[in-house]
C-alpha cells in the first residue's frame, strides 16, 4: 500500500504526527510512505527517517492556487492507495480528496475547520481520544479497518512522540557554543516564541523565569521565532547574565541546541515540542491552549496552567487578555529542581 500524509503545518503539530508516521511505517502492508507540507515547515521533515518521500506546497507564496494545482498533478501521478489528511482544514481536505481516491480524515465533531469531514472520510473516535497525538494516531488506522463510522471499543493510547539525538545534531551545535562563547557551560533554552498573542509571556515575567535559572546555577539561553523576538532576547540578554542566540538555527543544529539543555522553558511550541522528543525535561504555560489537548504527557515535563474561568478558549487574539497573569516563574523553575513529573 501506498499513502500519502497531508500535514502542511505549523512547526509543533508536526512533532505531534511522529507516532502515526511510526505506525504507518511499521504495518507490513505499507510499501511506502509521502507526506506533504508546507514549504514553510520544510524543514521539520529533517528530522523525518529518509523512508518518508517529502512533497512541498507554496501554499502562501505568490501563487498558492497555482502551486495547488502542481502539486496535486504530480501527486496524483503517484496512485495513492490512501491519503492521510491530519490537517482538518478545508484547503487541506481538497488537497486530500483531489490527491487520491481514498482520503481518510477528522470527524464532524474534532474537525479543525468546519466543512472538512464533507470532503475525507471521517474516521470516528474514541470519547477518551483528547490529545492530538492520538487523534492523528487514530486517523491513520482509517484505511486498515472496515467501517470507519463506527466508534472505536477502546480508546487509542498516548504515545509520546521521540526522536533520538544523532552524532550529527550534536556536532552541529558545537560550532554555535563556541560562537556565543558557552563550550564548558550547563544552560537552560528560556523560548520567548509564542506564535499566539495569547501565549506571550511579559517582559517581568520573563525577569524573573532568567533569575531563577541564574540561581539554579545554570546559563539561560533565549531563544525566539521572529524579529521582535529576537529584539525582547538581546535586551533581556544585556540586562543581566543571559545569552541569546544571534541567528536561527537550521533543524540539525537546533536539535543539537535542545538535546544538550538542561531543560527547555516556554510556551506551547514548536521548539517546546521537538524538545520534548528529544527527551529534554520541559516546562511550558498554559492559558489559550490545554496541556491535556498538545502537551507531552510522558515524565520529566512540568504544566504550569493558568486555567483561567473563560479558558481554554484556544483563541489568538482576545480582549479580556488574563491567562498569562495567573503563570508563576516558581511553578516554571520545578523543572530544574526535580525534572518535572
Amino acid at each position: 500500500m501506498k499513502c500519502l500524509v497531508v500535514k502542511l503545518g505549523a512547526f509543533g503539530d508536526i512533532i505531534h504526527c511522529l507516532p502515526a508516521l511510526d505506525d504507518l511505517l511499521q504495518r507490513p502492508d505499507v510499501d511506502e510512505v509521502h507526506w506533504l507540507v508546507d514549504e514553510r515547515y520544510g524543514f521539520v521533515t529533517d528530522i523525518f527517517p529518509k523512508e518518508v518521500t517529502i512533497h512541498q506546497v507554496a501554499l502562501k507564496g505568490p501563487s498558492p492556487g497555482c502551486s495547488a494545482w502542481h502539486c496535486i498533478r504530480s501527486l496524483r501521478q503517484l496512485d495513492f492507495d490512501a491519503v492521510l489528511d491530519l490537517q482538518g482544514l478545508i484547503k487541506s481536505g481538497l488537497i486530500a480528496r483531489m490527491a487520491g481516491t481514498n482520503a481518510y480524515g477528522f470527524d464532524a465533531a474534532l474537525s479543525p475547520e468546519k466543512g472538512n469531514h464533507w470532503l475525507v472520510r471521517p474516521v470516528r473516535f474514541h470519547p477518551d481520544e483528547k490529545h492530538v497525538v492520538q487523534q492523528y494516531r487514530r486517523i491513520t488506522t482509517g484505511p486498515f479497518i472496515s467501517d470507519v463510522s463506527l466508534q472505536p471499543e477502546t480508546s487509542m493510547p498516548y504515545t509520546a512522540p521521540a526522536i533520538r539525538p544523532t552524532e550529527t545534531m550534536q556536532q552541529s551545535f558545537e560550532d554555535e557554543k563556541k560562537i556565543l562563547g558557552m563550550e564548558t557551560t550547563e544552560f537552560v533554552v528560556l523560548h520567548l516564541g509564542g506564535g499566539w498573542e495569547t501565549k506571550q509571556l511579559s517582559r517581568k515575567k520573563w525577569q524573573e523565569i532568567i533569575t531563577g535559572v541564574q540561581a539554579s546555577g545554570y546559563l539561560p539561553l533565549l531563544s525566539w521565532g521572529n524579529a521582535r523576538e529576537q529584539h525582547l532576547a538581546n535586551d533581556l540578554a544585556a540586562e543581566g547574565h543571559a545569552v541569546a542566540l544571534n541567528k536561527m538555527l537550521p533543524m540539525r543544529a537546533l536539535c543539537g541546541l535542545l538535546a544538550q539543555a538542561r531543560a527547555v522553558i516556554g510556551t506551547d511550541t514548536g521548539m517546546l515540542h521537538l524538545a520534548a522528543a528529544l527527551g529534554t525535561p520541559t516546562a511550558t504555560f498554559w492559558g489559550p491552549s490545554a496541556s491535556w489537548r498538545s502537551g507531552p504527557l510522558h515524565d520529566g515535563h512540568v504544566h504550569a496552567e493558568s486555567a483561567p474561568e473563560c479558558g481554554p478558549c484556544f483563541k489568538r487574539t482576545c480582549d479580556h487578555f488574563i491567562c498569562m497573569d495567573h503563570i508563576r516563574a516558581e511553578d516554571l523553575l520545578e523543572v530544574l529542581r526535580d525534572g518535572g513529573s
